[in-house]
């Protein structure tokens, strides 16, 4: 039978056994009592399946407040464990949302439950095959930029928001005669009433056409289209009409199913946003972790990927970054398709990261964005783009970044003013 398998970390005072049986039974065909139409026959083809129970520790108090265990008096100990359950493709079918809701769901609600994290989702081949792949990709990405055997260098609007349409194509015509591959808005930055998409697009991409013509090198654009689902059509067949080559989503705040929405409509590049993927992963005892996380919003076609990024201003260790990265670059399923997603790394990153983030990548297929760490070089945004230039040469020739700086100065003058920061 074909199968999704889920793997969690669950804290309960309750027998753990039984607790996994209570969340395989809750996600498929069972509830908290057994009920007549729950035949030996539907269960056979229906019912989810412990796989394995291992207890990984205790603890003397809960991490989560439970009214349900209250009202039962339940004392501790706590027991912290890794639970494994298979879940019959047939429950689900082709459905995004309800893949989602069943390796998740009311998971999270089990009375018996002080804590439940979902880490881990595999994913079979056969399975694989009934949702959309990357239209672009990482070989799509590198085609449509121009840029081959090295990492995409990129930027973001700033200020975040606020700025006219006319002063971002500026910026954007200054960013494209430094030579820099990639340009996206910020998050918070889609369809503002200062620099709406109908008038914004046009603008930017007068300017990006403009180079094009003179360079014959395409800076792809991410334009942010996170809206409601016809509104993204609406937005994405502007860009298209345009000339553009890709668009960016927020994935949490426009969800699963308008991701797939977008996917279906659209062949351009789409560059998912993670932003508030915070609020599901950092506590160790709640959420999702992002092996689960990104598997999910694969499955609905994206291109790029955000991992955040190493020594920058977020709150990821180096371990998770890395983790995030090999993900993306690594197929969903051993013997499926060929899904990888280009990582994109940013927050807080400059040329100084640079080297590091190579090492976790294991691979120059990525994407290195860098708002301050291009927009706010002392020599000005050109030189900022020099300065990723000559860190990655420095990477490939094995110097260390203060060697390479003796001949290269933008590189001296990143390292002099942002080694501070």
């Amino acid at each position: 039978m074909e199968r999704v398998i889920a793997e969690y970390l669950v804290e309960t005072p309750v027998d753990v056994a039984r607790v996994a049986a209570m969340m395989a039974g809750e996600q498929s065909s069972g509830t908290f009592v057994r009920v007549a139409g729950e035949t030996d026959e539907v269960r056979a083809r229906s019912a989810a399946e412990v796989l394995s129970v291992e207890v990984l520790g205790e603890a003397g108090a809960p991490t989560l407040d439970s009214a349900f265990l209250q009202r039962a008096q339940a004392c501790g100990p706590w027991r912290f464990a890794r639970v494994r359950i298979a879940f019959p493709t047939g429950n689900i079918g082709r459905n995004l949302a309800t893949l989602a809701a069943t390796v998740s769901g009311n998971l999270y609600d089990i009375g018996e439950v002080t804590g439940l994290k979902l880490v881990a989702l595999e994913i079979p081949a056969s399975y694989r095959t009934r949702y959309a792949l990357p239209r672009q990709g990482i070989a799509g990405t590198r085609a449509s930029t121009g840029v081959q055997g090295r990492p995409i260098f990129g930027t973001i609007i700033k200020p975040n928001v606020g700025l006219r349409s006319a002063e971002i194509a500026a910026l954007v015509d200054r960013l494209c005669a430094a030579g820099v591959d990639f340009i996206k808005d910020d998050e918070v930055c889609a369809n503002p009433d200062w620099a709406p998409l109908a008038e914004r697009v046009p603008a930017v991409m007068a300017v990006i056409r403009k180079w094009r013509e003179a360079t014959g090198r395409q800076v792809m654009m991410a334009f942010n289209i996170s809206d409601e689902v016809d509104a993204m059509r609406r937005h994405a067949d502007l860009v298209a009409a345009e000339g553009g080559s890709c668009v960016m989503a927020s994935m949490n705040w426009v969800g699963l199913s308008g991701m797939e929405t977008l996917r279906a409509h659209t062949p351009l590049a789409i560059h998912a946003h993670r932003n508030g993927f915070g609020a599901m992963s950092r506590h160790p005892r709640l959420g999702m972790g992002f092996q689960a996380y990104h598997t999910l919003y694969r499955l609905a076609g994206i291109d790029h990927m955000h991992v955040h990024g190493i020594g920058g201003k977020f709150v990821d260790s180096v371990e998770e970054v890395t983790e995030a990265a090999r993900a993306c670059l690594q197929p969903l399923c051993a013997d499926g398709p060929d899904d990888r997603v280009m990582p994109a790394f940013s927050s807080g990153q400059w040329a100084g990261t640079l080297p590091v983030t190579l090492e976790a990548a294991q691979s120059p297929d990525l994407m290195f964005m860098c708002g301050g760490g291009i927009l706010a070089h002392p020599d000005g945004p050109e030189a900022g783009i020099d300065s990723l230039r000559d860190a990655y040469a420095a990477a490939q020739e094995g110097l260390t970044l203060h060697e390479a700086a003796k001949t290269r100065p933008a590189l001296a003058a990143a390292i002099g003013f942002f080694g501070g920061h």
